[in-house]
């Protein structure tokens, strides 16, 4: 059923990928953004424009488009980038630690996702939607992947092994220390290929919900074949690393510690326990330097109300705390699982508030999620490692 097409990657000179590929652009702040972009190769001068115009640029101008469409044609003119003279499909590999993940480079219908069988978990918003279609418009290329996943099957997964044994176009550690491999499909290899992917009877979004929106947006604006399909990496879900998504809450909403640690009391199983829950359904909370494991006395059935997330966010953090709104909040901060339970520990106590640690949501409940037309809490998953920018470009021109 997915329609999962071949295409020509605009992609890094092989001797170069190093320089190249860069951390996706959401998740660095102006100044860390900058420090990379010394490097006049980094993809961060396409992503993140603003790194080129003066100190404070907005990011999401004109100016700052046009700047990332002049990178992106000196990229290429300049041999950086170099386009392939064949359509065909790609593989991106990632070892973190113990941890290897391998997933395809692909073009996905945008009538499929139109159509619900490439189906979402998440709200977008307006603001990030424009931001991703305007620059996607200017730019006339996709630049980022979206990230997607499937249920894990045969024979997909195992041509995915066996083609993940051939000899990578590049393979570099970034410094973060993950190792990035890149592969190129044999030409006779790409029919087994699709016709796999036929048989993968839905894709969910895990990350690049504005991307794949943005997409969306283009073709309804072109009508042309250049974009009816986006760009995406497609990871069986078993191989895929989910991490906890943490929240602190900067205080204690008129309470001193004692008199919340009461009010969660009549709603939780409250007791001494460790700095990171050991299952699905517990929490740990940092409260005034002190660790307490929670557990939740009553637990809605439906595949949203039952989410961890959800469960903290309408029984503890609205009611208690006052976080109406998580997504427009001043008073919370998310902390990726990444950073774990010390980053948690402390900002709460650099803000006087209270942490939370979360155990990390699983596929299936994203799985559930979607397939009942439903979304996730904000900040619901995390997923390490982290797809990198630059890595395949597909051009709408």
């Amino acid at each position: 059923m997915a329609d999962v097409r071949p295409f020509r990657a605009l992609r890094p000179r092989e001797d170069l990928a190093s320089d190249i590929i860069a951390p996706p652009y959401d998740v660095l702040d102006e100044d860390e953004a900058r420090a990379i972009a010394v490097n006049p190769h980094s993809f961060l001068h396409v992503t993140r424009s603003e790194v080129d115009l003066a100190p404070g640029t907005d990011a999401h101008s004109e100016v700052a488009y046009r700047k990332a469409r002049q990178n992106l044609d000196r990229f290429e003119a300049e041999g950086l980038l170099t386009l392939d003279d064949a359509e065909t499909y790609y593989l991106y590999g990632q070892k973190m630690g113990d941890h290897v993940q391998v997933g395809l480079l692909a073009a996905c219908s945008v009538r499929e996702y139109d159509d619900g069988l490439i189906a979402k978990h998440e709200f977008t918003r307006p603001d990030k939607e424009d931001d991703r279609t305007h620059h996607m418009d200017v730019l006339d290329a996709q630049v980022g992947l979206v990230f997607l996943t499937y249920r894990s099957q045969e024979p997909l997964d195992s041509l995915l092994d066996e083609l993940s044994q051939g000899t990578p176009a590049w393979k570099v550690t970034t410094a973060d220390d993950v190792e990035h491999t890149f592969w190129v499909v044999p030409a006779d290899r790409v029919d087994a290929l699709r016709s796999a992917l036929v048989e993968v009877p839905k894709l969910y979004v895990a990350d690049g919900h504005h991307r794949s929106a943005a997409a969306s947006r283009i073709h309804a604006q072109r009508h042309d074949d250049a974009s009816a399909y986006f760009l995406a990496g497609i990871f069986p879900s078993d191989r895929l690393q989910v991490m906890a998504y943490n929240r602190v809450v900067h205080d204690l909403h008129g309470h001193d510690a004692a008199a919340l640690l009461a009010a969660v009391r009549e709603r939780f199983e409250v007791s001494d326990g460790p700095s990171v829950p050991e299952r699905r359904g517990e929490y740990s909370m940092v409260l005034d330097g002190h660790w307490y494991r929670l557990v939740p006395k009553q637990v809605p059935s439906d595949p949203v109300g039952r989410l961890d997330a959800s469960v903290l966010q309408e029984q503890l953090l609205k009611p208690l705390l006052g976080i109406d709104d998580p997504r427009r909040s001043k008073r919370i901060t998310f902390v990726g699982g990444i950073h774990g339970p010390d980053r948690v520990a402390a900002l709460a106590d650099k803000h006087g508030g209270v942490g939370f640690h979360l155990f990390p949501t699983g596929l299936d409940q994203l799985f559930d999620v979607a397939d009942a037309g439903e979304v996730m809490p904000p900040k619901s998953t995390w997923f390490e490692p982290k797809l990198r920018g630059g890595v395949a470009v597909q051009k709408l021109r």
